[in-house]
């Protein structure tokens, strides 16, 4: 590594060490759910620094980091047990926005991504369509509602949903055309999650937190302005949104955490007077 990345990994470390609580440190530590004041104070402390949206570009309030560089950040923010940062709406919504989305949806809703006065989530798998995921059957209704306006109506529901019962929106993926293949009937919504009709079921993991959710949809109006892409076009787009999560889903960091921790518990521990 060259002595330009080596001072970069020390200026990282050395901010995540000042501007990390402790109290929140020892929570990612011990395997703890931090709360959501607790993640956005330390999103918050990233955005002052100029290091919330790694991967955006600049004209979008990005660094301009190499990938090595990003590589980098995210070691030391993991090594260094601080909360996970930006996730779905950082991570990947942010940059779909900025690939597929109009200029509108781009002016509205990245800088309040960037503000966070917007949390997201993300609306793939249901409960008969998790890893074939052309086979989901939430569908959108193109129609003309009550007050003239024209939306797309939203039946159906989600599972697994991260982090759900705080988000404030959804990027969803919807049936809107179920004549032809079925990736080709599959158009990209973005929902309001507090809109009439939309509900939060919470799912508790064996590790006590409430990670993951199912979330229902009855008769949810959607405005045709938040299709994003063409409709019944969207499998692109969803395709270009799970480039962004398997690479996030890798963890190479945290995995390489727990594996240091197993180590240390191993040179603590014993069995028959040999340490495990």
């Amino acid at each position: 590594m060259s002595t330009d990345m080596n001072a970069f990994r020390d200026e990282v470390r050395a901010f995540v060490q000042q501007a990390l609580p402790q109290g929140v440190r020892d929570k990612i530590r011990l395997g703890l759910e931090p709360s959501k004041a607790e993640v956005q104070a330390w999103q918050g402390a990233l955005a002052q620094r100029g290091w919330l949206v790694p991967n955006w570009p600049t004209e979008w309030s990005g660094p301009g980091w190499s990938e090595e560089q990003r590589a980098i950040f995210n070691d030391e923010l993991v090594l260094g047990n601080a909360p996970e940062s930006g996730g779905i709406a950082i991570g990947m919504v942010g940059p779909i926005l900025i690939r597929y989305g109009t200029p509108a949806q781009q002016q509205y809703f990245l800088p309040r991504i960037l503000n966070q006065e917007h949390w997201w989530c993300q609306g793939y798998s249901e409960p008969n369509a998790g890893s074939d995921l052309a086979s989901l059957k939430t569908r959108a209704e193109r129609r003309v509602n009550a007050a003239g306006r024209e939306v797309y109506v939203v039946n159906g529901s989600k599972i697994w949903t991260s982090g759900a019962q705080h988000a404030d929106w959804m990027f969803c993926l919807v049936r809107t055309d179920a004549s032809g293949r079925p990736q080709e009937g599959i158009s990209c919504l973005l929902i309001d999650m507090k809109a009439p009709g939309v509900s939060v079921r919470p799912i508790q993991g064996i590790h006590g937190w409430s990670l993951f959710n199912q979330v229902f949809f009855d008769e949810v109006e959607v405005p045709v302005d938040n299709l994003v892409g063409e409709e019944s076009a969207g499998w692109t787009i969803a395709k270009s949104l799970l480039e962004h999560e398997r690479l996030n889903l890798a963890r190479v960091a945290e995995n390489r955490r727990r594996l240091e921790k197993v180590r240390q518990l191993g040179q603590t521990l014993q069995e028959a007077g040999v340490p495990l």
